[in-house]
């Protein structure tokens, strides 16, 4: 099965986190070809800023995130340039009201016609029919 990944989930890999056990699971999936994973080429970006804001909010040791992005990025999806879903992640962010960051992760996930797993519940409430939550994945 193919999934668009959002940062929310990959973070999980490597921060204690909630739902954890069922981030590592897919990541094991992954890596054992089960499933298929990829993200708009954001996706870095935005795990390095989620672990630089947990080493403030004293979540893990300064200068910690350098090493856990190393170990997220060993594992890292295939990464899609954002520039060709931009046009439609904006119309998504204008009609839904939210970012457009997580509306590039939804208009990849309608380009490849897959779901989008994340683990950011208001980007569920959205309604768009092809977020699921992490805790929801079979």
């Amino acid at each position: 099965m193919k999934y668009v990944l959002d940062a929310s989930v990959a973070v999980k890999w490597v921060l204690p986190e909630n739902e954890i056990q069922e981030a590592l699971t897919l990541r094991d999936d992954f890596r054992k070809q089960v499933q298929e994973l990829i993200a708009p080429d954001i996706f870095a970006v935005e795990v390095a800023n989620a672990l630089t804001r947990a080493e403030r909010r004293g979540i893990i040791q300064q200068s910690e995130s350098l090493a856990k992005l190393s170990d997220v990025l060993t594992t890292s999806p295939d990464l899609h340039a954002n520039r060709p879903l931009l046009l439609r992640a904006t119309e998504i962010s204008s009609r839904g009201r939210i970012g457009v960051y997580d509306c590039l992760y939804l208009a990849l996930a309608e380009r490849e016609q897959c779901d989008l797993v994340t683990a950011d519940r208001r980007l569920k409430a959205t309604g768009h029919p092809q977020v699921v939550l992490l805790a929801d994945l079979p």
